[in-house]
């Protein structure tokens, strides 16, 4: 994309309006707990080569790349691919490595180059569902092309983690102003976000929920071999079984 040149995404003026406020969000303040289990559950170690997927301000991303893992983090927002290029520059290693571009994650175009790929918090996993988004638009406009793309950057014994919404959560727990498409599993947040200095901007959040047979699916679907798919919530990752009273999964897969 040339610079500032829009792709059309709903998420993307969202991201370029919070930039490096987004990090003051709650649910940004686990990344340490859940780097730790992601490390385990994916199995690196130091030089090994992870693609973290819509990274936002490269939160996960750096921290790997503290741990010693070789990292390439990609987000749809400008802005904040400028602030986890600025944050790569205080790494306390100077063994770590870690490199951020602007992309988008419907047409990620790497072949067999990563250990593992990571798509968390909702950083472009999810977010396919915007207004007027149904099961019927191309392949390109769905979640799938997103996995289908993180399954295609792996190397033959590599994994893939990916967290997504619970949509078992999401409707026991509805909040007031929030409307859930059954059909497509959506769910449609308004809210506020502000950026760094306190700037508030009106916001339509629109997030794809799953189920665990939902992701185990779409994982085959898309050449993945499903391991398995824990309960989780921000800064608590673990290996728990799911349940409706967690508001995210974290699927598991294996190239096959």
């Amino acid at each position: 994309m040339s610079p500032k040149a829009r792709s059309g995404h709903w998420f993307e003026e969202l991201a370029d309006h919070m930039g490096p406020a987004y990090l003051r969000y709650s649910f940004t303040q686990g990344t340490a707990q859940e780097v730790e289990v992601l490390i385990d559950i994916l199995g690196l170690e130091p030089g090994d080569r992870v693609l973290d997927v819509g990274c936002g301000p490269g939160r996960h991303a750096l921290a790997l790349a503290e741990r010693g893992m070789d990292v390439v983090g990609v987000d749809i927002s400008e802005t904040f691919i400028a602030v986890a290029e600025a944050a790569s520059q205080n790494l306390s290693s100077p063994t770590s490595r870690a490199q951020f571009h602007r992309a988008d994650a419907r047409d990620l175009d790497y072949v067999g180059e990563f250990d593992a790929v990571i798509s968390l918090c909702q950083g472009a996993f999810g977010l396919s569902g915007g207004k007027g988004a149904n099961d019927e638009l191309p392949r390109r406009e769905l979640d799938e092309s997103i996995l289908a793309g993180m399954a295609q950057a792996l190397k033959p014994d590599g994994k893939v983690a990916v967290s997504a919404f619970s949509a078992y959560f999401q409707v026991q727990y509805l909040e007031d102003g929030d409307r859930f498409d059954a059909q497509r599993g959506v769910n449609l947040e308004t809210t506020t976000v502000r950026d760094q200095v306190g700037e508030p901007m009106g916001a339509e959040l629109w997030t794809t929920c799953f189920t665990p047979r939902e992701l185990r699916l779409l994982a085959r679907i898309v050449g993945l071999r499903p391991l398995a798919v824990y309960g989780v919530a921000p800064g608590k990752y673990g290996r728990g079984d799911p349940s409706i009273e967690q508001p995210e999964f974290l699927l598991l897969a294996a190239s096959v």
